[in-house]
C-alpha cells in the first residue's frame, strides 16, 4: 500500500481534466482512485486465499476423499451439487405465476401495490443517497459540519440488511434445492459492491440527474458485453434505441452551462466513476444470468451474493480501520444513522418488490414502472436539491425516456411474435 501514493503522485493532476476541490486534496485518503485501490487490496486479501483453498480442495479431489464435520460445508462452498436446470428465457427469474381467471379488481390492486412499493422504495432511496453523499451533518451557525465520505460503509450497511432479509425469507418459505457452488456467487458479489461503490462515489462529482441518465444508458455496455462474450445477436430496434439513448445522454451532458452550481458540474472523475459503475453492473447481470442455469430462486441469488458482499466489505473496512470511524460518525450524528438505516431498508425492500412484480406481471410491466421511477427521481432531485436543467438538457432527457419506452414496446411485440413461431424456430436472443 505504501507505493500507491508514489504511483498516483507521478500522474499529473491536470491529466484528469478537472480541478479537484481543495477539500479533496487534503490527503491521499480523500482521492477516489487511491481509495479504490485500497478497497481492492482489501478484497484481494480475502479473494486470493479463498482461490488458493478452492484450488487445493479440487486438486486433492476432496469431493471423493473428504471426511469429517467440515465436509458438507466445503462441499457446498467448493463443489455444490452440480445439478443444473434448463436456462430460463428471461435469464434471472422463474416463470411468473398466473392465477387461473384472476379478478380484474384483484389484479389492479396488485399492480398498484407493486408500483407504489417500487416507487416509494427507490424514490426514497435516491433522495437519501444524494442527501448522504452531498450534504453535511451537524452544521450550525458557527460550525460548517462534516460530510460522510466512506462509500464502502454505506455499501456494507445495504448488504448486511439485504442479507438478513433474504436469509429470513429463504428460511420461512419453500425454496428449490440449492445446487450452485457457493464460491461462484463471489464473482457477482465483487462486481456488485464495486458498482455500488462507484455509484455512491460518483455523487461527489456529478449531479444525481446525470447519474440517473447514465444508469439508463447501461443497456449499451450490456449489449456490447453480450456481443463480445456471449456472441448474442440483436434486432435492429435494439441498436436504434441504444443509439437514441446515447444521443439523449450526450445532449444532457453537453448542455451544462458554465455558471452551473459546482455540485452539478460533470467532472472527469464523475464520468470515470459512472463508467466503472456501468461496467461492473453489466458484468454482475451477465454473471448472475449464467448462475441461474442452476436451479435456484431469485431470493437465493440475493442471499448468496450478499453473503460474500458482507464478507468482502466488512473485511476491507476492518483492515482499513474505517469501520470504527464510521460507527463513531453515526454516534456523533443521529440524523446520519437514521438516513443510513432507512437507505438500507429501502434497498432491501426494493429488491423484494422487484422479484414480486416480475413474478406477477412480467418484465415489461416492471420496466415501465422503473422507467417512470427514473423520471420521477430526476424531478424530485431537481425540486429538493435545486438542480437546474437547460432546454437542451430537457430534450435529452425526453429522448432517453422515449427510447426506453420504445424498447419496452418493441420487446413486448417481439415476445408476442415469438410465441406464434412454428416449432423448432427460435427468435433472436435479446438483452
Amino acid at each position: 500500500r505504501f507505493f500507491l501514493p508514489l504511483v498516483l503522485a507521478s500522474l499529473p493532476t491536470m491529466a484528469t481534466g478537472e480541478e479537484i476541490a481543495p477539500a479533496l486534496q487534503d490527503s491521499w485518503g480523500d482521492f477516489w482512485l487511491f481509495r479504490f485501490f485500497v478497497n481492492a487490496a482489501g478484497y484481494a486479501s480475502i479473494v486470493v486465499p479463498g482461490f488458493l483453498l478452492i484450488q487445493y480442495f479440487k486438486r486433492r479431489n476432496y469431493l471423493e476423499t473428504g471426511r469429517g464435520i467440515c465436509f458438507p460445508v466445503i462441499k457446498s462452498c467448493v463443489f455444490g451439487s452440480e445439478v443444473k436446470s434448463v436456462h430460463q428465457e428471461d435469464g434471472s427469474l422463474p416463470p411468473r405465476a398466473e392465477p387461473t381467471e384472476p379478478s380484474t379488481a384483484r389484479q389492479v390492486f396488485k399492480l398498484l401495490f407493486c408500483a407504489a412499493g417500487l416507487q416509494a422504495s427507490y424514490l426514497t432511496w435516491g433522495v437519501l443517497q444524494e442527501r448522504v453523499m452531498t450534504r453535511t451533518y451537524g452544521a450550525t451557525e458557527t460550525d460548517p459540519g462534516e460530510k460522510f465520505t466512506d462509500s464502502q460503509f454505506l455499501v456494507f450497511m445495504n448488504r448486511i440488511l439485504a442479507f438478513t432479509v433474504a436469509g429470513l425469507y429463504c428460511a420461512l418459505s419453500k425454496q428449490p434445492r440449492h445446487g450452485a457452488p457457493m464460491y461462484k456467487y463471489s464473482f457477482a458479489s465483487l462486481s456488485n459492491i464495486l458498482s455500488s461503490w462507484c455509484q455512491y462515489e460518483a455523487l461527489k462529482y456529478i449531479s444525481f440527474p446525470t447519474q440517473v441518465l447514465a444508469k439508463a444508458s447501461k443497456v449499451i455496455p450490456v449489449m456490447m458485453m453480450g456481443k463480445l462474450v456471449s456472441r448474442k445477436s440483436y434486432e435492429y430496434w435494439e441498436y436504434l434505441t441504444a443509439a437514441l439513448i446515447s444521443v439523449g445522454v450526450s445532449m444532457f451532458l453537453l448542455s451544462s452551462a458554465p455558471n452551473r452550481h459546482v455540485s452539478t458540474v460533470t467532472t472527469f472523475s464523475g464520468v470515470v466513476l459512472l463508467a466503472g459503475y456501468i461496467i461492473f453492473d453489466s458484468f454482475t447481470s451477465n454473471w448472475q444470468d449464467a448462475l441461474f442455469t442452476y436451479k435456484m430462486s431469485p431470493v437465493q441469488m440475493m442471499f448468496g451474493v450478499n453473503v460474500f458482499s458482507c464478507l468482502f466489505t466488512v473485511g476491507s473496512l476492518l483492515e482499513q480501520g474505517a469501520l470504527l470511524e464510521s460507527v463513531r460518525f453515526m454516534a456523533r450524528h443521529s440524523e446520519f444513522t437514521a438516513h443510513a438505516v432507512l437507505l438500507s431498508v429501502c434497498s432491501a425492500c426494493g429488491q423484494l418488490f422487484i422479484f414480486y412484480t416480475i413474478n406477477q406481471f412480467g418484465a415489461a410491466v416492471f420496466t415501465i414502472i422503473m422507467t417512470l421511477r427514473q423520471a420521477f427521481a430526476i424531478l424530485l432531485s431537481c425540486l429538493i436539491y435545486g438542480h437546474t436543467v437547460t432546454v437542451v438538457g430537457g430534450l435529452g432527457i425526453a429522448v432517453v425516456f422515449m427510447a426506453l419506452f420504445l424498447r419496452v414496446y418493441a420487446r413486448s411485440r417481439m415476445k408476442k411474435r415469438s410465441k406464434k413461431l412454428p416449432p423448432g424456430e427460435t427468435p433472436v436472443q435479446k438483452v
